[in-house]
């Protein structure tokens, strides 16, 4: 329950930091503000000096008389005893600092997006569990999400007045996952209140069009996505999913969302690139939100140029959310960086699996002393990887680790050389995906000559 204090009494006993941090909590409301203290810590008596709040050296007779709200945070225990009951006495509701069993009521962490606000409350057994929370619901609600309700909020009476009862709920559905709102976020507040306007004046919403987002759903950790991503996820009217994304990451979309698996296995494929593009577009053309989620970076291997071309075509908005890729997982995994300064100043994202007929990767232009190899999809060609590194002049010593499933809980990692690469893949069973980094060192390759790149 959220309470009205505009020109309510609430008293706050106590003059140090404790305090000052109820202070702050009330401050958020047109509350008035009485402080009981012999001295105030600096913050405190700011809000003195500019007239926010009234202050007294100690408690009175009258000290709570009209107060609806009492903190208590003197850090002695009897005399916060004698200041709540005397606060009791007069009505009001009292919470002592850090003193659960002795609160009638608790405080919770707030996520404040005016006039939006999520409290978590713990019933004072886990305010520190409760601030993680807080922290979490924080990254959710975009910044801006407060001046668009409040934006929405102002046009109130003339959706009643313009907009039938029964179209109602559908409009203010419009309003908070449509294009009004996607214009707010991004920053143009004038161009949403116009659109907002027009529909109004129009007397219903306009007629959604469809839209797609390629998004990237990570390595597999559903704590790497990005903001944008979940935000697209619990959007979505539909959402086609890869084989490697998570079901974790699905539990993020919206419950009524509708789910589709379009995964894909070499030599196993029951939906080609070309029904993937069809049916993505057939969905986004009756309207409807579509989210193609794909495992990693959409645009780091992820076939997304087709994905593209196909919307572009049907003229569907397309919109791309990067994801991180897995040699970003991979390099956090073994707590090691991509590059290393001194040693490795060029990182190069090669595949190892090319489409059928095309020629492998030109292994002589890649594999120069200083760079780290990211060879994703290797792990069936890693004997021909290994073989053409070596023949472009890789020393056979070099260091090759191997992170397979990063960021699962099923991740698994191996460490070789260029040279016995192919056996430590096959005596430690490790299956795509997975990474291959190769790290050619410039100190290791010093004495190393090339052979020369044919054009």
């Amino acid at each position: 329950m959220f309470l009205k204090m505009t020109g309510r009494r609430v008293v706050i006993c106590g003059g140090g930091a404790e305090a000052a941090r109820k202070a702050r909590l009330v401050l958020k409301t047109e509350a008035r503000i009485l402080l009981v203290a012999p001295v105030l810590d600096p913050e405190l008596a700011g809000l003195v000096a500019v007239g926010r709040a009234g202050h007294v050296a100690t408690a009175g007779p009258d000290t709570f008389d009209g107060c609806v709200l009492a903190f208590i945070a003197t850090g002695d225990v009897a005399e916060e005893d004698a200041l709540a009951a005397q606060a009791r006495a007069a009505g009001a509701v009292v919470n002592i600092v850090d003193r659960p069993e002795a609160c009638d009521a608790f405080t919770p962490s707030i996520v404040d997006r005016d006039p939006v606000v999520v409290a978590v409350g713990t019933e004072g057994t886990a305010p520190v569990l409760g601030r993680s929370i807080k922290t979490e619901v924080e990254a959710m609600l975009h910044p801006r999400l407060g001046a668009f309700a409040a934006l929405a909020g102002r046009l109130r009476a003339a959706v009643a007045e313009r907009i039938a009862p029964e179209a109602r709920r559908r409009f203010w559905e419009w309003v908070y996952t449509g294009p009004a709102f996607d214009r707010h976020r991004a920053g143009d507040e004038h161009a949403a209140a116009d659109m907002l306007k027009q529909a109004i004046a129009a007397g219903q919403a306009p007629e959604g069009g469809g839209r797609i987002a390629l998004v990237g759903a990570g390595p597999g950790a559903r704590d790497l996505l990005t903001l944008r991503a979940v935000r697209h996820l619990q959007e979505a009217d539909v959402i086609f999913y890869d084989r490697l994304v998570d079901p974790d990451v699905l539990e993020l979309a919206r419950r009524d969302a509708d789910r589709v698996f379009v995964g894909k296995e070499v030599g196993a494929c029951a939906w080609p690139q070309a029904k993937i593009d069809a049916v993505i577009v057939a969905e986004a053309q009756k309207g409807r939100r579509v989210v193609r989620l794909k495992s990693g970076d959409p645009s780091v291997f992820g076939r997304a140029t087709e994905e593209i071309e196909a919307a572009r075509a049907a003229g569907i908005p397309i919109e791309i959310v990067p994801g991180v890729t897995a040699a970003s997982a991979a390099a956090a995994s073994l707590s090691r960086p991509l590059t290393e300064r001194g040693e490795s100043d060029a990182c190069v994202f090669v595949t190892g699996t090319c489409r059928p007929g095309d020629p492998a990767p030109d292994w002589t232009a890649l594999a120069r002393p200083g760079t780290t190899l990211c060879i994703y999809m290797g792990v069936a060609r890693a004997g021909e990887i290994a073989g053409g590194l070596i023949a472009a002049g890789v020393p056979g010593g070099t260091e090759v680790e191997v992170v397979s499933q990063a960021s699962h809980a099923t991740e698994r990692r191996a460490c070789a050389t260029l040279a016995s690469l192919p056996q430590v893949i096959r005596d430690e069973g490790i299956a795509n995906p997975a990474i291959l980094m190769v790290r050619h060192l410039k100190s290791a390759a010093a004495e190393v000559v090339y052979p020369q790149s044919v054009a």
